[in-house]
């Protein structure tokens, strides 16, 4: 399968699904459900990191990049699952975190213990002459981006958290343990890799402060020396792989980069993931607040991303959910009043659009954020620095709540939801290790014999592969001014696809071009249109139309086929 075709599932292995009743998800579970996920019709699964961890960042603070976790399984259930998912023809994808290692792993502990081979792994500054920290960056996790290097005078840069150190790629060492540990999962039949934060390893030296009232992120981000490092990554590990797929997650970015990173012709990346589409509900930029999301910023990005991208040669991962974000369910649509058509009008946007989709395990069946109540339910380091920082600040425990109840990254963390049992979801026989609230409506068992939302799914993932202009057609936005309605066009030798899908919770009326008069709904998520037919039963869209409009019903989706 090419990377145009091709479609990929996200698995959070912690939450996926726990065969040992621990409340913890382990390797054992998903080959347990190695049939479910090949029934989705996907062709890759891309794995969260499952190595040796302290966990302070659930996973992403790596102390061993060439083991298992013993709480996620062996080694041996390791290639058992490889050799699985391979029976199917899915391929596994790999998360290396290669920015930073855990405080633990044998380079940083070699480095305190004084080996000044291990110090050059990562940087190590002293205090400013005035007894400030080396530069005023701050952590993507809140506070200062340096912390005390043991008893030495020094500080060593950790832009996530203090316990994840950021290593030094300037050390021609440090790279090449980069591609070996690429090649030793290779090795293991791993072919597809994405790269954790990989746009933040190029940073200039020296390090120096952002200027007053600028973003200290542009001056670690996407600096030249990103584009070497990775040419050479590819060189030295995946690029000899002919089918191997990457992706890189590339924080606070441009779409000019991001062009140059997945363009074939550079040699880098396969694709490139983005975020500023999952941003347009942040006041003034900021993560934690609390405002309606901007739908016309929402279509914008996305255009100028797909437009951008097309230009460039590059090619985006395409998606609305993954471990790091809230449900998108929650965040642009209506699961309450219409929750079926609210997931299926948000996979139909993103599954026809001009790149590769990511579907995150639980979207396929509607999951949605949990029904928190305090902030004791969330785990993750991230929330609760956030509410800490926010009630420090003088804000109110409730409002604080709010915000942060609505931006948490565990929201996607809790356990995939396979039953209505209480109170693992059938997840597990345990007690889960975060809650689950309302898998008595949403869960695998009732979607399957029942619900909308999966089939939908599995309708969209196949017509990616009959469909070579869904594939490979080239995209062009539609109705940019709509208050209402997300639509594009997508072009391929004589066919011509139009998508339309509404935002709203109530009626509202699209103009048809007269080219697309004639044309038939290919895939709708109303009235039984997401069965599967032969292109000569597919329903006309003039039985819709109405003086050359069409009105959507609330979340809406429709794509037409000319």
């Amino acid at each position: 399968m090419s990377l145009t075709d091709s479609v990929v599932y996200q698995i959070y292995p912690k939450s996926f699904r726990d065969s040992s009743g621990d409340g913890v998800g382990d390797l054992r579970g998903i080959i347990e459900k190695v049939d479910y996920i090949a029934s989705l019709g996907v062709d890759h699964v891309w794995f969260n990191p499952f190595f040796p961890s302290p966990g302070r960042d659930n996973g992403y603070d790596v102390s061993d990049y060439c083991a298992i976790d013993p709480a996620m399984g062996t080694m041996e259930d390791f290639e058992e699952l490889v050799a699985a998912l391979g029976e199917h023809g899915i391929g596994v994808m790999l998360d290396m975190v290669l920015n930073h290692t855990s405080t633990e792993h044998k380079w940083f502990q070699r480095a305190l213990a004084g080996d000044p081979v291990y110090q050059d792994y990562y940087y190590l500054l002293p205090p400013k002459e005035d007894g400030s920290l080396p530069t005023n960056w701050v952590s993507k996790f809140g506070g200062p981006a340096w912390a005390p290097f043991g008893d030495t005078g020094l500080y060593y840069l950790c832009l996530y958290d203090r316990t994840q150190a950021d290593l030094n790629w300037h050390n021609p060492a440090v790279r090449a343990e980069a591609a070996g540990v690429v090649n030793f999962w290779r090795a293991k039949g791993v072919k597809d890799f994405r790269f954790d934060v990989i746009n933040v390893i190029g940073k200039p030296l020296p390090l120096q402060d952002a200027p007053t009232g600028t973003d200290d992120r542009r001056m670690y981000t996407d600096g030249p020396l990103v584009h070497d490092y990775l040419r050479e990554l590819c060189a030295a590990s995946f690029g000899q792989d002919p089918e191997a797929m990457t992706v890189g997650e590339m924080s606070s970015t441009t779409v000019e980069a991001c062009a140059g990173y997945s363009n074939p012709a550079n040699g880098e990346l396969s694709m490139v993931f983005s975020f500023h589409h999952l941003k347009v509900d942040y006041a003034d930029g900021a993560k934690w607040t609390r405002i309606p999301y901007d739908f016309a910023a929402l279509k914008r990005i996305i255009d100028e991303w797909a437009t951008g991208m097309q230009a460039g040669g590059g090619w985006n991962a395409l998606f609305w959910n993954n471990h790091d974000q809230p449900r998108a369910i929650d965040r642009f649509a209506d699961p309450e009043h219409y929750h079926a058509e609210s997931a299926t009008m948000l996979a139909t946007v993103i599954h026809l659009l001009r790149g590769t989709p990511y579907v995150y395990m639980g979207e396929e069946i509607g999951m949605t954020d949990p029904a928190y109540l305090s902030i004791e339910d969330y785990v993750d380091v991230e929330a609760r620095n956030a509410y800490n920082e926010l009630t420090a600040g003088g804000m109110g425990a409730q409002e604080a709540f709010a915000i942060v109840h609505s931006k948490a990254r565990d929201n996607a963390r809790t356990p995939m939801q396979w039953n209505a049992e209480a109170p693992g979801a059938g997840f597990t026989s345990g007690t889960p290790w975060l809650r689950p609230t309302n898998q008595q409506t949403v869960n695998v068992e009732r979607e399957e014999a029942q619900g909308r939302i999966l089939p939908y799914y599995r309708r969209l993932i196949a017509l990616r592969k009959e469909l070579p202009i869904i594939s490979r057609g080239a995209y062009a936005p539609y109705l940019m001014e709509h208050e209402d309605v997300l639509a594009y066009t997508r072009e391929h030798d004589d066919s011509c696809l139009m998508v339309l899908c509404s935002f709203r919770g109530h009626d509202t009326e699209v103009p048809v071009p007269e080219a697309f008069a004639s044309a038939r709904i290919l895939i709708g998520n109303y009235d039984g249109n997401d069965r599967i037919r032969s292109s000569d039963e597919l329903p006309p869209v003039a039985d819709r139309l109405e003086a050359g409009t069409i009105r959507l019903r609330p979340y809406e989706a429709i794509a037409l086929l000319a």
